[in-house]
């Protein structure tokens, strides 16, 4: 009887250990693996922030892109014009970039004769017409659609820490190109707030 009771005592013991090795196994794996991704999105993070801080004094990479009202719509045809570029999470940012985007068309330093807004996003025609009808303010401003994300990956906007979804949206993303189509300004917004009298000044400076 002593002999059955040790047994079972051992073979619970083996239990217990077999247990505890596989819990401390798999918590060193799951502890490597997050700071695996930390690390990645580190690089993403100085990866996306260094390339949109070597835009300053620099051309701003040209693209083509179609409006919501399906205008083909470039870049380098702006010349000759100040240019606020936002890059923004759009749809699924809601009411923060929805509000930023309205507030560009309640303002009229934006919509001088010299001066131009385009905000890009990454949605789908189909997907912002919904945030249309639910807010027809954003029909003030020019949205342009980079569902590819291409134009956001050149930019370096997809990874910065205003993107809430490192790697697939950009966050509140702002560059003010001069009258050549230079970029003389950049900002991320992590806060999300309503940037029109910091891009006041800095369109200001261009004059």
């Amino acid at each position: 009887m002593k002999k059955q009771k040790l047994v079972v005592i051992l073979a619970i013991l083996s239990f217990v250990l077999v247990v505890v090795g596989a819990s401390i196994l798999l918590s060193k794996n799951q502890g490597q693996q997050n700071a695996n991704s930390q690390d990645h999105h580190m690089g993403q993070l100085k990866e996306s922030e260094e390339k949109l801080n070597a835009l300053v004094g620099k051309n701003a990479p040209d693209f083509t892109l179609y409006s919501y009202d399906n205008k083909k719509v470039t870049l380098s045809e702006y010349k000759g014009k100040k240019v606020v570029l936002f890059f923004t999470e759009g749809v699924m940012c809601y009411p923060a970039c929805w509000n930023q985007i309205a507030a560009f068309g309640k303002d009229d330093i934006f919509k001088k004769e010299d001066t131009a807004v385009l905000t890009v996003v990454v949605d789908t025609k189909g997907e912002w017409d919904r945030a249309v009808k639910k807010m027809p303010e954003l029909l003030s401003s020019e949205v342009l659609f980079d569902a590819s994300k291409q134009v956001s990956e050149e930019y370096g906007v997809l990874a910065l820490p205003s993107s809430m979804h490192k790697g697939q949206f950009p966050g509140h993303t702002y560059l003010v190109l001069d009258k050549e189509g230079i970029v003389k300004y950049v900002y991320d917004d992590p806060a999300m707030a309503v940037r029109n009298n910091e891009l006041k000044a800095e369109l200001e400076k261009l004059d």
